[in-house]
């Protein structure tokens, strides 16, 4: 069995390798070919959420095992804490321990890429990211790979991460990274909004955006917490990572739901529909569209499996 550590898995994981196993598993999920149990997360009485996420990928199955604990954001601690415990199918061996922080903000990332790619302008150059931890530094690796990004926006709540991340991702990408002193200031002219902040309530609203803008909504992931108002979510052409998941889990879709602004069909359909021609994209330069990011355990293990492959062949 391999143990496989968080620095061996960033140079092992890249974005452009990511980004192409995220494509493929996302359409085989939708396809049939992989098997996915409900998670399981569990609220810890320090705060902490405690998730089990298992997944069937054909050669390969396994589980993240994680923590997301959100007092550790802005520290010398990780806010996410695990391992991938990866299995092989043909005899049901343990092959890999993989740390699942890396694995988790890396493929978050590459996953809302390839929703950016489907359903972003083509001419889309200008980017916000709210929130300035490891998901806005996954965010704008990634989608700057499949859009010609020109200059960044952020806004955080602790001023210096703003500025950290500003200054690491200017000398990083050479891009212009303005830190901005709201939320509203940071997205008003951004083509591409990614959200990446665990928010317990909405700060994005639909008069704060711009006509033709894409949002990757990524930073929550239960029924009572959201990043984006109901009125935006009204307003957009709504996408999920898997939607028998966003139905039951997505705050984002089930509050405005609740409120009776939109209908159980306002989800067009899942990302992996998008890849396989089963649902319709972007239709105007003026659409609003949002994609609704849960994370999914089949990312994850495919993550593990592409980390092992590659480490294993090295």
């Amino acid at each position: 069995m391999l143990v496989i550590e968080e620095n061996q898995v960033r140079k092992l994981l890249t974005p452009e390798k990511c980004t192409a196993a995220m494509k493929q598993a996302l359409m085989d999920l939708e396809q049939g070919k992989c098997a996915m149990p409900p998670r399981l997360i569990t609220h810890m009485p320090n705060t902490a959420a405690f998730g089990f996420m298992p997944a069937y990928v054909g050669d390969y199955f396994g589980a993240k095992v994680i923590n997301a604990f959100a007092p550790n954001m802005g520290t010398e601690y990780p806010s996410h804490i695990g391992y991938v415990i990866l299995f092989e199918s043909a005899h049901c061996t343990t092959v890999g321990l993989i740390e699942a922080g890396s694995i988790t903000e890396i493929r978050t990332g590459c996953v809302s890429a390839v929703a950016t790619d489907l359903l972003a302008r083509k001419d889309a150059h200008t980017m916000a990211v709210i929130g300035a931890g490891a998901q806005a530094r996954s965010h704008l690796a990634a989608i700057r790979l499949v859009r010609d990004i020109t200059s960044v926006t952020v806004y955080d709540r602790n001023p210096e991460a703003a500025k950290k991340y500003a200054a690491d991702m200017t000398e990083k990408y050479h891009l212009p990274v303005t830190v901005c002193e709201d939320a509203a200031q940071a997205v008003k002219d951004a083509d591409i909004i990614c959200t990446v902040c665990p928010a317990k309530e909405p700060y994005l609203t639909r008069d704060m955006v711009k006509p033709g803008v894409h949002i990757n909504a990524v930073g929550t992931f239960t029924p009572t917490t959201r990043e984006v108002a109901s009125d935006l979510v009204a307003a957009a052409r709504l996408y999920s990572d898997y939607t028998p998941s966003t139905v039951k889990e997505s705050g984002e879709y089930l509050i405005p739901l609740k409120e009776g602004l939109i209908g159980e069909d306002h989800i067009i359909g899942s990302v992996g529909e998008l890849l396989l021609g089963k649902c319709k994209g972007r239709e105007s330069d003026t659409d609003i569209t949002m994609f609704d990011a849960l994370g999914l355990a089949v990312e994850d293990i495919a993550a593990a499996v592409m980390v092992y492959k590659e480490a294993t062949e090295a």
